[in-house]
């Protein structure tokens, strides 16, 4: 499958300073699978240490922690020899924070050495480093499921990816049958996802929905809920954990979806949860969007941290923990759910382009879905999960506001009227990437 996250290692690889480079992101989201396959078409020599499954690595971590004696336990463990020519992936690396801290040292080496290290709760031991983190000693970046364009190139059809961003640039309507095809096609990824297993599923079945083996999805969250009861400062804080999680589905599917503590559980509050909700944020099983106070720039100087709207990381495992069914994605459906699926799927399709995101909401009366700092200046984006225009919130803030224009998300077609941008939902993963 094609991965946007592989020009990010290939950027990495060809800097003159290179860093030791960090991948965070959640659990199965392709983070071993991409590294190694990069390191394959890359280099001639590389080296792959699992730190969860080669535990005895984790020992050459506990001594000196200078590059060279490193490298030399590596090799007397490995078999083998190691010079800087041999790029290093230490997966699961979270497994020792001496390995991450260690990290600092190949930074400063004399030789440039090549290391890669990766885990699938590593955002959560970055943000809980007890000991001395190699702060601007290495790079961090993020990868993400399968946004909706990834989607697209893996089930084959890069000429509609490539006629989505031509209308996006252009705001020329596609032709209807084109229109209707995308809209399909983004139907069934609001069901299927992007994580590469349940897209590879839906591949493998001839992109037919009612074929997937729905089980995978519960064996995901399966997995997402052993990964909750490790990294905890106390099994307590694991309960936490699992219990915020579980209440973000129903709290997305209230009229107001602002988060709530006290929707967790009876007399649950921000004192004893809101540890457990860092927690997921930073394993990047959720996606926390702030509300803002002013929409003026930055927009970062006027969030209310308080305030906030939480998403999971994906809207097929989403869609699974709702238990909707194929027929609950369509057009003319109507559900609870609808509503929350459509927003998880826009915010999941720009956080995966590292866009900061916000929401605003002066008063009851006044609510705009997502606020945006692109190159034009501030943007309101309102968000429909079918084909209704109608819409007094973002009338209001745009007389009130000034803004350079307005983006409304639906099932309708491309097109602009009066400085209001109608995007076909299957086109959000578009937005902002204009110059990129």
């Amino acid at each position: 499958m094609y991965r946007r996250f592989y020009q990010t290692l290939r950027n990495w690889d060809q800097k003159k300073k290179r860093k030791p480079l960090l991948v965070v992101g959640a659990r199965q989201v392709g983070k071993t699978y991409l590294i190694e396959q990069f390191c394959r078409e890359t280099y001639k020599d590389y080296l792959t240490i699992n730190l969860e499954k080669q535990k005895e690595y984790i020992s050459v971590f506990e001594g000196n922690l200078d590059a060279e004696t490193i490298l030399r336990n590596i090799e007397q463990l490995a078999g083998r020899r190691i010079t800087e020519d041999c790029t290093i992936f230490i997966d699961e690396i979270q497994q020792s924070e001496r390995a991450v801290t260690s990290l600092k040292y190949f930074c400063e080496a004399k030789k440039e050495y090549r290391i890669i290290g990766a885990g699938s709760l590593l955002g959560v031991k970055i943000a809980r480093f007890e000991n001395s983190f190699p702060v601007g000693k290495v790079q961090i970046s993020h990868m993400y499921p399968l946004d909706f364009e990834e989607f697209l190139l893996a089930c084959g059809e890069e000429p509609l990816r490539d006629g989505i961003a031509a209308a996006f640039l252009s705001r020329q309507a596609l032709p209807q049958g084109v229109h209707e095809k995308a809209l399909r096609l983004y139907h069934d990824y609001l069901f299927v996802g992007g994580m590469p297993e349940m897209a590879a599923e839906y591949i493998e079945q001839n992109k037919n929905t009612t074929e997937m083996d729905d089980t995978l999805y519960d064996n995901l969250q399966t997995a997402y809920l052993a990964d909750m009861t490790r990294y905890t400062q106390s099994p307590a804080e694991g309960v936490k954990i699992t219990e915020v999680y579980a209440s973000v589905p129903r709290q997305l599917a209230k009229e107001n979806p602002k988060f709530k503590y006290k929707e967790i559980r009876q007399y649950a509050n921000k004192r004893d949860f809101a540890g457990a909700l860092d927690w997921l944020a930073a394993s990047g099983l959720v996606y926390a969007v702030c509300k803002l106070t002013l929409p003026q720039p930055p927009l970062k100087g006027y969030m209310d941290a308080d305030s906030r709207k939480i998403y999971l990381s994906d809207v097929g495992i989403l869609r699974h923990a709702a238990g909707l069914k194929m027929r609950d994605m369509q057009t003319d459906t109507h559900n609870i759910y609808k509503g929350a699926v459509t927003e998880n799927y826009v915010v999941q399709q720009l956080v995966s382009s590292d866009r900061e995101l916000y929401y605003y909401k002066p008063s009851e009366s006044m609510e705009i879905d997502l606020i945006l700092d692109l190159e034009d200046g501030i943007v309101p984006v309102e968000i429909k999960s079918g084909r209704n225009k109608r819409s007094t919130s973002l009338k209001n803030y745009r007389e009130k506001n000034n803004p350079p224009y307005a983006l409304r998300l639906s099932e309708l077609n491309f097109g602009e009227t009066d400085g209001l941008r109608a995007v076909p939902l299957y086109a959000a993963w578009c937005i902002g990437r204009e110059g990129k």
